[in-house]
């Protein structure tokens, strides 16, 4: 299995452009897989550098319902006529985050590529095939972002703190390995593992993605006592970490501290292989 970041908040080198977003090109046996798409189009202009040609990408997901995750979504449907796009059904309702000035800021999706054939809208789970499976029914319990206080949804005309209920997880089986990829781990990583858990019974070879340590907006770091206890969970499952993104260099240094070379780091350019 191969892994490359298309897009992350850094670059490995001038060769690729960054922002704050993520996207995940994937290579199983039976698929090519995109998972989210960043901020823009800049995604689509690194894979092109990397010789990643996205038109015969045959599955594409995004993890939820915020512009940084799928704010290139239709650069993706312009390049490619064919994948399937799967996405919460409730990913495309309002979401918004406050700033600094008091603004709330519209952080959703567009809502002009609906209606559209090719989207597969899930739910709780959703079985994609024997390899690949969708699940979004984590209960939020312990160490959850505190930077979710910050993020709201509009429901039935009514704004409110955001549940999250839009963000789906990746599970990946092939060769006898597990692999867990998240886009924000809005839900806390510690419980989206143990959702896994509990679904899978056992824990994830892999775990990939951005784990929410850091908010953007008031440029903020997780309390360093929830960065150590969710380096020291990590480290008991023996599972492999990459993180990225949302983690934030400051909390991902915190966790490094801790898991040692349990966890690593990947930027804009980095191959991962499984």
């Amino acid at each position: 299995m191969l892994i490359r970041a298309l897009i992350e908040n850094t670059s490995t080198t001038g060769d690729y452009k960054c922002e704050h977003g993520l996207s995940l090109y994937i290579e199983t046996k039976k698929h090519r897989i995109l998972f989210d798409t960043g901020a823009s189009g800049l995604f689509a202009e690194n894979a092109s550098v990397m010789g990643i040609d996205l038109s015969k990408v045959d599955i594409a997901i995004i993890s939820h319902g915020h512009h940084d995750h799928g704010g290139g979504l239709k650069t993706f449907l312009e390049l490619n006529s064919q994948a399937k796009v799967y996405i919460h059904g409730k990913a495309f309702e309002k979401h918004y985050g406050s700033r600094p000035s008091g603004v709330m800021e519209d952080i959703g999706l567009d809502e002009g590529l609906l209606p559209n054939e090719r989207f597969i809208l899930t739910g709780d789970r959703h079985v994609i095939d024997e390899e690949l499976e969708l699940f979004s029914d984590v209960r939020a319990e312990r160490f959850n972002p505190s930077g979710n206080a910050d993020l709201y949804m509009e429901s039935g005309g009514k704004t409110s703190n955001d549940d999250f209920r839009h963000e789906q997880n990746l599970i990946i089986s092939e060769n006898g390995k597990t692999i867990l990829i998240a886009g924000c781990a809005h839900k806390g990583i510690v419980n989206i593992v143990g959702r896994f858990g509990e679904k899978m019974g056992c824990i994830p070879n892999c775990i990939i993605g951005g784990f929410h340590l850091f908010n953007p907006s008031f440029k903020k770091s997780e309390d360093t006592s929830v960065t150590d206890a969710i380096g020291k969970y990590l480290l008991n499952t023996n599972s492999m970490c990459f993180t990225c993104h949302c983690t934030g260099i400051e909390s991902y240094e915190r966790l490094k501290s801790i898991m040692g070379d349990r966890v690593k780091y990947i930027s804009t350019g980095e191959k991962i292989t499984i």
